[in-house]
C-alpha cells in the first residue's frame, strides 16, 4: 500500500461537492492519478477514521495553456467521490 498522505492529496470544496455532501453523504477528494479505488478507500478510512461504502472516480486531462508563443500543459488529475456509511461524517469547516 502507498503512503496514505500521498494517495489523498486535497479535499475539493466546490458548490457541487457541498451539494453531494448534504444530499448523498459524499465527500470529494483530489487523489493521486495512479491510485485505484481500493487504495483510496483504505487511505480515507485510515486518515479520517470513518467507514467508506463506495468510491467513484473520474479522470481529467490537463488543459493546454499558452503564454505568448510557448505552449504548455497543466497536469492531468483524478477526482474521487467517496460515499460514507450511514451516520459517518467528515467536517472540513466546523463551526466554532
Amino acid at each position: 500500500m502507498r503512503d496514505v498522505y500521498r494517495v489523498v492529496t486535497t479535499p475539493l470544496i466546490t458548490e457541487k461537492g457541498t451539494l453531494v455532501n448534504q444530499l448523498g453523504n459524499q465527500v470529494v477528494f483530489k487523489v493521486l492519478p495512479s491510485a485505484n479505488k481500493t487504495e483510496i478507500r483504505q487511505a480515507v478510512e485510515s486518515l479520517f477514521k470513518v467507514k467508506v461504502e463506495k468510491v467513484r472516480t473520474a479522470k481529467y486531462l490537463g488543459k493546454e495553456r499558452r503564454v505568448g508563443k510557448s505552449v504548455g500543459r497543466r497536469p492531468a488529475w483524478k477526482k474521487a467521490y467517496v460515499t460514507l456509511a450511514e451516520g459517518q461524517r467528515i467536517d472540513f469547516f466546523e463551526a466554532v
